[in-house]
């Protein structure tokens, strides 16, 4: 009984031992199994994919904008071009700030990319000034062919130095005079008119040259300047012209659009410094084919824009000729020949 009992006692032992060493190894399997796995899974994710880099493009209109629309464009031909290395969120409706300040943090690459009007780039390049010149081209289509292409591209890096990179030029239309009092027809019916502009001695210097007083004015507060009489008129676009109400207070349109400053993409230069040869040429590529899109857009919402204000009760005066147009400000070249004489060369011959 007692052999039986030792021999049973001896087998148990065996056994327990049996197991613990198979849980042992199992253990010991798992973890390192785990762990080939898991080394795996890292260097596939690493090797197989590049890591996206998210930008962010500021944009002060609203969501359905023109060039709100362009930005998307843009940022989606930018992620389909780069196979998904980059991709850009827009943020509309100035989510990111005002123009100036956001234009502020571009330049400290805070902000990665926005767009901006022509106008306050002035302050970092002189030349680019030469877009709001009155008449500068004879048509739409001679405009858009300078500005999408080489011309264009040269002008935009004049900003260089300004840790500012313009990528292309979007569409902001024709602006042009509507006032209180009458129909104009030539340059002579401007004469005696107080006609609100900027605040700049270029469009000062236009609208004296077409006969008018120019009455430099805050845009917020023209509506109450042309219901009260302080000016007579004021100038801009179809969309500006109808979503400020000005149309309830100044029905005489006149359709001489004088002067056509375009938009500008920009990226910040810190930002561009980290793009590649390759990816930068990919991201200019996007930016001049989403101009078609951004210029569709434009004619849409104008026309939707002149349909209602006629429908509201506004005459348009149609001006088919602008010869005269063009030799009343033509003191303006004169003085400002000199400082943008070799620009206006190359982007009216």
């Amino acid at each position: 009984m007692k052999k039986k009992l030792g021999l049973l006692l001896m087998a148990l032992i065996v056994l327990f031992l049996v197991a613990c060493g198979g849980d042992s190894e199992d253990a010991s399997s798992n973890d390192t199994g785990g762990s080939e796995d898991s080394s795996s899974n890292d260097t596939e994710s690493s090797e197989g994919s590049e890591e996206t880099v998210t930008l962010r493009l500021a944009e002060n209109h609203p969501e359905d904008y023109p060039t709100t629309i362009g930005d998307k464009e843009f940022a989606r031909l930018v992620e389909e071009k780069t196979d998904g290395r980059y991709k850009i969120e827009v943020y509309s409706g100035g989510q990111l700030g005002e123009e100036s300040d956001v234009l502020e943090q571009v330049q400290l690459g805070t902000i990665e990319l926005t767009r901006v009007n022509a106008i306050p780039l002035t302050q970092f390049s002189n030349d680019i000034g030469v877009l709001s010149m009155p008449y500068l081209f004879d048509d739409e289509e001679a405009k858009w062919e300078k500005l999408n292409g080489d011309v264009g591209q040269e002008l935009l890096g004049t900003l260089e130095g300004s840790n500012l990179v313009g990528l292309a030029f979007y569409d902001s239309g024709e602006r042009s005079f509507y006032n209180t009092e009458r129909p104009i027809t030539s340059p002579e019916d401007m004469k005696g008119l107080k006609i609100r502009v900027q605040n700049s001695e270029l469009a000062i210097s236009i609208v004296e040259a077409l006969g008018a007083s120019a009455t430099p004015m805050e845009y917020g507060e023209v509506y109450s300047a042309l219901q009260t009489g302080v000016i007579e008129g004021a100038e801009n676009n179809f969309p500006s012209y109808y979503t400020s109400n000005h149309y309830d207070v100044a029905k005489y349109f006149t359709t001489n659009g004088y002067q056509g400053t375009p938009e500008v993409l920009i990226a910040s230069q810190s930002t561009w410094d980290k793009i590649s040869d390759e990816d930068k040429e990919l991201f200019k590529e996007a930016a001049l084919e989403s101009v078609d899109v951004q210029r569709e857009a434009w004619a849409k919402l104008t026309e939707e824009a002149r349909d209602a204000v006629v429908e509201a009760g506004s005459e348009l005066i149609e001006v088919d000729d602008l010869s005269a147009w063009r030799d009343a400000v033509q003191p303006v070249y004169d003085e400002y020949g000199d400082q943008y004489g070799e620009w206006i060369d190359k982007l009216t011959e």
